[in-house]
């Protein structure tokens, strides 16, 4: 067998066939595969530099793309092409950065580039999972020395059953939705949302996903298997550790150890502890720069950072395993202080500080109107999302100084999670039809800044008077994990993340989980320990409900009064023209006299807002008026616009006409229309007649003597009278003819 010659093999996961591919395209790659469940297809390609760089961590790039040709579209924009990535392919990269990222040899310092690209979407089921997969088959297939394989499925649960590879419509159906990736029995990644479901029914949804997953693990080893049958030799590089100068390491413990392990048991905040790091690497590198001449300390100031970050991780580990103490004092459980400051800003819609630690987030809640809604562009289309929440974490939040360039990836990571995690608390559209914006402002940094957005922003939602289902808080739970001991950390600060091998973030209320991120730092996790950080995570959580409670337990009962308000109206589909008017005239006059804006949606929804209520009143009773339909028998006050010989036109409601017939102004017979009415009078008429056409026979007769309006004292002319040939004049003038005369 040739290695031109294509590999096939498949697999049942969930119910669903996976299959991977490879041998036939871009053998120039490291290693290439395609993914394919039903039409739905990700070209994955691993690549590794062939020289080492001089860093400290894994240079790995992990991209991910969908292509307009995927699903028969050509790209919007002037370029008509892909530009910069969607969030969504932002998202879906660190999806597959995150659980293949710790699998990469200590030491590793080639840079390594992992690319998926969706070449094919059948609009059914959605890609960015199997690209977990494909990623992590083409390492394996490429010579980068990478401890995979890993698989990663998305799991829901529909109607109280769990659904493997879930097409989209059964997901709008979930009411808990989970990205799992891991390894052969052991968790790499979690990442989703749920309605409110409780840390049993979330557990169970692991143990099921890791049983599919060993599957897709199993499938990788057995193409590799394939592939080097075929003739394929697959050479892992050795990993090239950069040797620091036995000198220096041993300058640098002695003058940093002893101090160091202080330190860590000095219970300093994050302030106190850099000081005194900072000022022993000032202290160490200036020794070292003395001794510049001797070669066994040659650039030795350059390690220094390594080497204590080094001393920090493996003192910061035995101090909690060994000892049970945290670097700050806390229990394993215990949540640092927490302050709420709500509406530092009044003129905002809803606005709290929310503090714990020395993390700060200042998070704003806006309320806007559907026009405000942000359209999303996806490789199955675009829809409009009516939920943003935007995290932002400037520089000096961490006492440092860099140019800001708007969000990264993580920060559009932090800001979906915070996201999915409010969005099953808020009240239904068509309940409370507002597009709501959170924005997230982290002013000060020390671990757990997304949590702290989940109850900040749960918290200015209530202060804008947002009719939440219930209020939101999350907390981040770390691990650290040494041969057969372990231990559980709620709440952990930037120093426990740095060091330890979890970073697992919970959020819901207190019916249940509304959202979730894990990442290991460690080569998986068993679903027991996940199932006690579950439980740990739950108490930690109620806790910081009873805070956020005792501050602000309920929606405020009034909206903000500097948020709009919002009224809904519907008329029919086919009166959305008359509503606009040509051109856009009707609907820019009435947002232009009573300072409001109006949106119109296609179904015939019209959401008048302005922070006026008596002009946003004033403008609904416009906006009916405009798409009235007259109805045959009803008495309408209106107003007469213009006078004929043969009667008068009375505007019924704006933009709509009748005639009064001479014969059907009084009881009596009168020889001229200006004997009882005149231009602008005020009449109050019934409507007698609709003809096809649409034009309207009105009577003031009718509505002065019931049923009178048959009993005509004199000839009954329906209509102009004829005019003589030759003469111009008004010609069938009744009915509804866009304007006054």
């Amino acid at each position: 067998m040739s290695f031109n010659q294509k590999i096939s093999l498949q697999e049942t996961v969930g119910g669903k066939t996976i299959t991977l591919q490879t041998g036939t395209l871009a053998k120039q790659a490291g290693g290439a595969v395609t993914v394919h469940l039903d039409e739905t297809v990700v070209f994955c390609a691993a690549t590794v530099q062939k020289h080492p760089k001089e860093v400290h961590f894994v240079p790995l790039t992990s991209d991910y793309r969908e292509r307009a040709y995927a699903t028969g579209r050509v790209p919007g924009g002037f370029f008509k092409r892909e530009m910069r990535p969607r969030d969504k392919e932002t998202l879906t990269s660190r999806l597959v950065d995150r659980p293949i990222r710790p699998l990469f040899a200590e030491g590793w310092n080639h840079e390594t580039s992992v690319q998926s690209i969706v070449v094919s979407c059948d609009l059914k089921n959605d890609a960015d999972v199997l690209a977990i997969t494909g990623a992590s088959a083409a390492l394996m297939l490429s010579d980068a020395p990478w401890a995979g394989p890993v698989g990663g499925l998305r799991i829901c649960r529909v109607n109280g059953a769990f659904v493997i590879f879930p097409t989209w419509e059964e997901r709008a159906l979930a009411d808990l939705e989970l990205i799992v990736a891991g390894k052969k029995n052991a968790l790499l990644m979690v990442e989703g949302s749920a309605q409110e479901v409780s840390e049993e029914v979330f557990a169970e949804a692991l143990d099921l996903a890791q049983k599919e997953i060993n599957k897709l693990c199993d499938l990788q080893m057995n193409l590799v298997k394939q592939s080097e049958a075929s003739g394929r030799k697959i050479v892992k590089k050795q990993v090239t550790k950069i040797e620091i100068p036995a000198a220096v390491t041993a300058l640098v413990m002695t003058r940093c150890e002893e101090p160091l392990k202080k330190a860590l048991r000095s219970k300093l905040d994050k302030h106190g502890l850099d000081e005194q790091v900072d000022a022993l690497k000032d202290a160490v590198k200036k020794e070292l720069d003395e001794k510049k001449g001797d070669a066994a300390y040659l650039d030795g100031s350059k390690w220094v950072g390594k080497i204590v970050e080094d001393i920090l991780y493996t003192q910061s580990r035995a101090l909690t395993l060994e000892e049970k103490q945290r670097p700050d004092g806390r229990g394993f459980e215990e949540i640092r202080p927490i302050e709420i400051m709500m509406q530092p800003f009044s003129r905002l819609h809803g606005s709290v500080v929310f503090q714990r630690g020395q993390t700060q987030a200042f998070c704003c809640a806006t309320l806007g109107t559907p026009g405000d809604m942000q359209i999303m562009d996806v490789i199955e289309g675009e829809y409009k999302e009516r939920f943003m929440l935007h995290y932002n974490f400037p520089s000096f939040s961490v006492g440092e100084v860099r140019p800001e360039r708007g969000p990264g990836r993580r920060e559009i990571g932090h800001g979906a999670l915070a996201r999915r995690s409010i969005a099953a608390l808020l009240p239904p559209v068509d309940e409370f039809p507002y597009t709501l914006r959170i924005v997230s402002e982290i002013w000060e940094s020390n671990g757990s800044s997304s949590m702290a957005s989940v109850c900040g922003g749960s918290l200015a939602l209530f202060d804008a008077g947002v009719p939440m289902k219930a209020a939101c808080a999350g907390i981040a739970m770390g691990l650290v994990l040494e041969g057969g001991k372990y231990a559980v950390l709620t709440d952990i600060a930037g120093i426990e993340d740095h060091n330890g091998d979890m970073d697992f973030k919970v959020a819901g209320s207190r019916n249940g989980i509304t959202g979730f991120q894990m990442d290991m730092k460690i080569e998986g996790l068993s679903i027991s320990i996940m199932k006690e950080a579950l439980a740990q995570a739950k108490r930690g959580r109620l806790f910081i409900l009873d805070k956020m409670d005792a501050i602000l337990p309920e929606p405020r009962r009034e909206l903000s009064a500097n948020a709009p308000r919002l009224y809904r109206i519907k008329i029919p589909s086919d009166k959305i023209g008359a509503l606009i008017g040509p051109g856009g005239k009707n609907i820019r006059r009435i947002q232009e006299t009573y300072g409001v804006n109006i949106d119109v949606e296609d179904d015939g929804s019209v959401f008048v807002a302005g922070t006026d209520p008596i002009g946003c009143d004033q403008a609904k009773a416009e906006v009916e008026a405009l798409t009235l339909e007259a109805e045959i028998g009803k008495i309408y006050k209106g107003h007469v616009v213009s006078i004929k010989e043969f009667g008068a036109f009375v505007e019924i409601f704006p933009g709509k006409e009748g005639l009064l017939h001479i014969s059907q102004i009084d009881v009596k017979r009168i020889a001229r229309v200006e004997e009882i009415l005149k231009i602008n009078d005020e009449v109050d008429v019934k409507v007698l007649e609709i003809d096809p056409d649409g034009k309207i026979r009105l009577s003031r007769k009718a509505v002065i003597a019931p049923g009178s309006e048959n009993d005509s004292p004199g000839p009954r002319r329906d209509g102009p009278p004829r005019e003589p040939a030759g003469r111009g004049g008004d010609r069938g003038r009744g009915g509804d003819r866009g304007g006054r005369r």
